[in-house]
């Protein structure tokens, strides 16, 4: 088992599955800390890096594609502290963290995880009900309806729609977008047959978001409802376009037969230069460890 315990977060792997426990530190955001902790299962796992710096480097795990509801609907705008897939490691702990990402590339090579996008979650986004304030408004979300409910420094024209509910089988999508210097942020809900061009500050399928504390926890509302709606890669394609593959499943992790057939494949892949000699030993030295 690998481990990494910092005061940013601890960052645990099995094999498996990666177990990401936020920090108690000042500089761990909101979001990770109201999210807690999450179990990534290794096929859900796209790659891992370590940037170093003087001080301090980075742990950063990327996910494949629709794997998580939550990385769909931040689109890669969550700042580092906000982020849940990025770790602060001490310059002393440099060592323990190369070590980390060694054991999790060991673990993609060994079980042949894909890189396409994924046709289902493999996480189940954040746990409900959920009620967020931010902005001008407070979105709850029961795992059926979403409210919105107004502030009193809502824009006079949306506040005067009142309350609203949508049920989730009324709702298209999702979006959410953080502030970005002068632009405010936003949660919209697109609902069926009710399209609006109006933006956030009148739309009442939308709160308005201004760059506030609070304001990352919206992305956990959208992700809750996200990880409901039809995953994107459910959504039916043209006629002309042919329906994407579904992968192979993986080889039986200690099956003999199967681990030495992935030696044979590991030395192929050196002699054709596909891997380095470095990339080689450790991927042989990891299914060695599983003979």
């Amino acid at each position: 088992m690998a481990e990494i315990i910092q005061r940013d977060g601890t960052w645990t792997f099995d094999g498996d599955t990666l177990r990401l426990v936020p920090g108690h530190d000042k500089n761990v955001g909101l979001l990770r800390k109201t999210l807690g902790e999450l179990e990534v299962p290794i096929r859900a796992v796209a790659g891992i890096s370590f940037e170093q710096g003087k001080k301090q480097g980075r742990l950063r795990l990327r996910l494949r594609e629709g794997a998580d509801p939550l990385t769909q609907v931040s689109g890669g705008k969550l700042a580092d502290a906000t982020d849940p897939y990025h770790l602060t490691v001490e310059s002393d702990r440099y060592g323990v963290a190369e070590y980390f990402v060694d054991e999790v590339r060991n673990a993609l090579l060994l079980e042949q995880v894909p890189a396409d996008p994924c046709t289902e979650y493999l996480l189940t986004g954040p746990s409900v009900p959920l009620s967020v304030s931010a902005g001008d408004g407070t979105a709850s979300f029961d795992g059926e309806r979403v409210r919105l409910e107004w502030k009193w420094n809502t824009e006079e024209a949306k506040a005067a729609s009142g309350t609203r509910t949508l049920a989730l089988e009324d709702i298209e999508s999702v979006e959410w977008q953080p502030s970005a210097g002068l632009e405010n942020g936003y949660l919209r809900f697109k609902v069926r047959n009710a399209s609006t061009k109006a933006p956030p500050k009148y739309d009442p399928n939308a709160i308005e978001l201004w760059g506030f504390k609070k304001d990352p926890l919206m992305a956990l509302v959208a992700a809750a409802v996200q990880a409901r709606l039809p995953h994107p890669a459910q959504t039916p394609a043209p006629a002309d376009q042919p329906k994407a593959l579904t992968p192979a499943p993986a080889p039986a992790g200690d099956d003999p037969d199967a681990l030495l057939r992935r030696l044979r494949e590991l030395g192929e892949l050196h002699q054709a230069g596909i891997l380095t000699d470095e990339e080689f030993t450790m991927a042989k030295q990891a299914v060695l460890k599983r003979l």
